[in-house]
């Protein structure tokens, strides 16, 4: 039988969801390594972000609905998903991480959140179950298991980020565009992506690296 793994999604678009480029690698290296993805997403709404202009348009879109976009539809509210249903986690970056699946973006280690991916990362975390994360993504991690593990992370080399993430309780690694950093103890893999890459082959490498170590560890 296949390894399941989870795909927690944020929407469609780098400046106020998943990141498109991330997200699509984490589903193609998923494959390739002989698993299975579930996609899942928060019922919840945000600010529309025009990627022309990167400015925001007043306008509100559905993250669930968005990032349907991108699983084609096959996808669920990150509600009716339990640990038990999965081998293993992923979250992609782009904003939507720090915006939708918390408030990182705007209250950095002082953030929340969404109580549902909370729920889910704390599942996994207490069945041992590994747990991957991309980009601006482990932000996310580090304000739900900072405190309860102090896990390994990396975000790459940001020293700003690096900090909240470290005053969140979580420690950081610096890491370029295509490594990653393995938590063996805490079961938790995380690389850069877009965060460094100045090149799609650099973040396809690094998610390709992420993922794999992630199967192998489910």
């Amino acid at each position: 039988m296949k390894k399941k793994i989870g795909v927690i999604l944020s929407g469609c678009g780098v400046r106020d969801g998943s990141e498109i480029h991330e997200a699509v690698f984490a589903l193609l290296a998923i494959d390739r390594n002989g698993a299975e993805a579930l996609c899942m997403a928060p019922d919840v709404e945000f600010m529309e972000v025009n990627h022309l202009t990167m400015e925001e348009t007043g306008a509100k879109r559905n993250a669930l609905q968005e990032a349907a976009r991108i699983a084609r539809g096959n996808i669920r509210d990150i509600r009716a998903v339990k640990a038990s249903d999965l081998d293993a986690l992923v979250l992609p970056g782009g904003f939507g991480a720090a915006k939708n699946l918390s408030d990182f973006a705007v209250k950095g280690s002082g953030g929340t959140v969404h109580p549902e991916v909370s729920r889910l990362l704390n599942e996994m975390s207490d069945a041992k179950k590994p747990v991957g994360a991309i980009c601006i993504a482990p932000s996310v991690i580090a304000l739900t298991l900072g405190r309860k593990l102090s896990p390994l992370l990396t975000i790459g080399n940001d020293p700003g980020t690096a900090s909240e993430i470290e005053k969140s309780g979580a420690r950081h690694s610096n890491c370029d565009a295509t490594g990653i950093v393995i938590d063996s103890e805490n079961r938790i893999v995380t690389t850069p992506a877009y965060m460094l890459a100045g090149r799609i082959s650099e973040t396809c490498d690094g998610i390709e690296k992420c993922v794999r170590a992630l199967i192998e560890m489910a």
